[in-house]
């Protein structure tokens, strides 16, 4: 696989899906809290393409698919699972293949993350990054102890968000009808040991039924009753002054009120590829008392 296309960075692309989650039906309710946002638990499948690149790339052409999946309720917390399989042909005309899984459990109160990936390249496992982090009391830092690559302790900024919690603030921020949402964001990418700050772009409100742009799928018919909104997230490494740096790169998707994401980009600046939603399933959340936590 080309430099450029590190298991760190193609993650961000199911990512994309762990920040755009929320109940159906409740959008509609212009006074919901954080806390009152419920994930809707969906197995999906996207075909991966590449959208664009450039001479110095590295990259000629990259196909394969990802396949997510959220499970969980509000009273053990929620579970995200991600297999992202991409064939890569670099400019010399060499394919590789390679295959990332990833697993992560945030509490519903989002004071504990967990969080497990793995990368292959070429069937050997090349990569493993796992970890938890936690909140202290009060307004204190998140406590990060990693085990793999290597045992370490990290503090890191208090008000740095874990990706369901992002999701639940940037779902209010859509509700309220606000354009721009800025947070730091801690996901357990790169080694585990990076904070990144995020600028998110909230566009206009899609009524239900439009599916202009988008492919027809079978299983998505449920959405045309739905809304959505166009959603772009822009990251920055730590510490870098936005208005004088670009992006270390950025993520679009279409963000339907019932937790699908659809129509996914993400974009590097030197290449950019897209995510085709091609089937889906709405899954069971289960009672409270019947769902085990993650083991």
């Amino acid at each position: 696989m080309a430099e450029a296309v590190k298991w760190c960075r193609v993650r961000r692309l199911a990512l994309a899906l762990g920040t755009a989650l929320l109940a159906p039906g409740l959008v509609g309710a212009a006074s919901a809290s954080p806390a009152e946002v419920v994930m809707s638990p969906h197995r999906a499948v996207y075909d991966i393409t590449l959208l664009r690149a450039q001479g110095g790339s590295g990259i000629a052409d990259m196909s394969g698919r990802m396949v997510y999946e959220l499970t969980g309720n509000p009273c053990v917390g929620y579970s995200q699972n991600m297999r992202f399989v991409t064939n890569v042909v670099n400019q010399e005309g060499v394919t590789s293949l390679t295959d990332l899984r990833t697993t992560s459990w945030e509490d519903a109160a989002s004071r504990a993350f967990r969080f497990n990936s793995s990368q292959y390249k070429d069937r050997k496992l090349t990569e493993t990054t796992v970890g938890d982090a936690s909140r202290t009391d009060g307004p204190g830092r998140l406590k990060v102890a990693l085990t793999r690559p290597a045992k370490k302790q990290l503090d890191l900024q208090p008000q740095a968000m874990f990706p369901i919690q992002h999701s639940r603030e940037l779902v209010v921020r859509a509700q309220r009808g606000e354009r721009l949402f800025t947070a730091d964001l801690y996901d357990g990418s790169e080694k585990g040991d990076k904070v990144y700050t995020t600028v998110s772009f909230i566009g206009n409100k899609r009524a239900a039924g439009n599916v202009e742009g988008l492919e027809a799928v079978e299983s998505a018919k449920p959405l045309l009753s739905v809304p959505s909104w166009p959603i772009s997230i822009s990251y920055y490494e730590p510490e870098t002054q936005r208005q004088d740096a670009l992006p270390t790169y950025e993520l679009s998707f279409l963000y339907y009120a019932n937790g699908v994401s659809r129509r996914l980009m993400i974009d590097y600046g030197s290449f950019a590829v897209r995510g085709v939603l091609k089937e889906i399933a709405f899954l069971d959340p289960g009672k409270c008392e019947e769902t085990a936590k993650p083991r």
